[in-house]
């Protein structure tokens, strides 16, 4: 038994939640996200409250039950607060600016790098080394992250490149005489 799933996904004031079949839409300040459950589980909504339960006792019905459970709730999660990423960027030279709604970074190769965010997204740059990826939903978010980390991932003998705020970096030892 799932104990994730048995935990039914409580819906704030403010969010609208309809189930059609399958289809989950679930709308609130920030905007809608839509999700198809698989045919495995079973979704219902009622008092105010998401639940998840698998239709069979399959280990496959099981395995989708907590999935199901979690990408619904951050589904609620982001359309009331919104997810967000943070990168920092380490290195001489190393810096990033908005250009209109585009991303524009200098990262240590003779050209600049520009990266347009896809629908959905946005980016802010608070200082020129930082950047906040920001969305309602966390799949695209940590994707959007992930290419721009992608331009210049973090080295391990300086540390320098572009890394997720928090992020440790093994460094290694440098040539020796």
């Amino acid at each position: 038994m799932s104990r994730l799933g048995k935990k039914p996904i409580p819906a704030p004031t403010g969010v609208t939640v309809t189930v059609k079949g399958q289809d989950v839409s679930v709308k609130g300040p920030k905007g809608t996200l839509n999700f198809r459950a698989h045919d495995d589980v079973e979704v219902a909504f009622g008092n105010g409250e998401l639940s998840v339960k698998p239709r069979h006792e399959t280990s496959r019905a099981r395995a989708l039950w907590g999935t199901t459970r979690a990408v619904l709730a951050a589904n609620v999660k982001g359309v009331t607060e919104g997810f967000e990423k943070n990168l920092e960027m380490t290195g001489v030279g190393y810096r990033a600016a908005m250009q209109g709604k585009n991303l524009q970074m200098n990262l240590g190769y003779s050209h600049e790098i520009i990266y347009q965010p896809p629908e959905g997204i946005t980016i802010a740059v608070p200082k020129p080394t930082e950047i906040k990826v920001s969305g309602i939903d966390p799949q695209a978010v940590g994707q959007a992250a992930s290419e721009i980390r992608s331009f210049r991932p973090p080295e391990p003998y300086k540390g320098k490149g572009v890394r997720y705020a928090g992020e440790y970096i093994r460094r290694k030892e440098g040539k020796k005489k």
